[in-house]
């Protein structure tokens, strides 16, 4: 389900921006009221998200975060910080692992009360703070973690280049940020598939398992609005993270970006 990527471009197609307004899905809106937008969004899938997941990637999703955490090398000695970590996956991989302590953050209150409830039903709530975190004004010292995650999150985010500053600001010197997303499909004969997936069938899913058909058209509309492979790796660097990579899971469907602090 992996390939490693060339680094190609692809041009990045989003609807125009101006300094008070943001993209949500397709549609231009206040800045200030994205965070709330998104917030409802989630509040409203939480208890069918991770049904959701499983249905709506028919699984590959729990490959693609296996991959992810294998790739953060965990160690009983490194902190990890999981921005927008919701229902926690990210965080369970990494305990499971060998990681040291973590800390699962999420905008959305309702996201990490699944979390919570997950973690204690797995006897790893003792190695895990949970907090609610906005991503991009995070609460901690500078360089105080050892590694920081965001998995199908920084899409959500109103300010993403807040975010990779923020990610770089509380690294220690010597670790690491990742990020795992949808991204930008690089293998022509899978786009008109899963364009019909995305925006045909999802919305339907929605409807059928969580009672809920339009969080699941934004999620179609986010994928599409968010930064290319080539696009994000030079937001990175940008913030300041350095020797930034990327690595295609399925044809470009997701991507893995890393950057460290050096």
């Amino acid at each position: 389900m992996t390939d490693s990527a060339e680094h190609t471009a692809s041009p990045f197609q989003s609807s125009p921006e101006t300094g008070d307004t943001t993209d949500f899905g397709f549609r231009n809106v206040p800045r200030e009221q994205k965070k709330t937008m998104v917030r409802e969004v989630f509040e409203s899938v939480a208890g069918k998200y991770d049904i959701m997941n499983d249905v709506m990637s028919l699984g590959i999703h729990r490959v693609w975060k296996r991959i992810f955490v294998g790739m953060l090398s965990p160690r009983p000695n490194m902190k990890l910080l999981d921005l927008a970590g919701g229902t926690g996956d990210i965080t369970f991989g990494w305990l499971r692992s060998g990681g040291g302590p973590a800390l699962l953050t999420d905008i959305n209150a309702a996201m990490l009360s699944v979390g919570r409830d997950r973690a204690i039903k797995a006897g790893l709530i003792g190695d895990i703070e949970v907090c609610v975190v906005d991503a991009e004004a995070i609460p901690l010292p500078d360089c105080s973690v050892d590694r920081v995650t965001i998995a199908f999150g920084l899409r959500n985010c109103t300010d993403k280049d807040a975010v990779l500053r923020e990610a770089r600001r509380v690294l220690k010197p010597g670790g690491r940020f990742f990020c795992l997303e949808f991204s930008r499909v690089e293998v022509a004969a899978l786009s008109p598939v899963y364009d019909a997936w995305s925006f045909q069938v999802l919305p339907r899913m929605g409807q059928l398992i969580a009672k809920d058909s339009e969080s699941y058209q934004y999620l179609a509309e986010s994928i599409r609005m968010f930064p290319d492979q080539e696009t994000l790796a030079q937001m990175m660097r940008d913030a300041g993270l350095e020797r930034v990579q990327y690595r295609n899971l399925s044809g470009g469907i997701a991507a893995i970006h890393s950057g460290w602090r050096l």
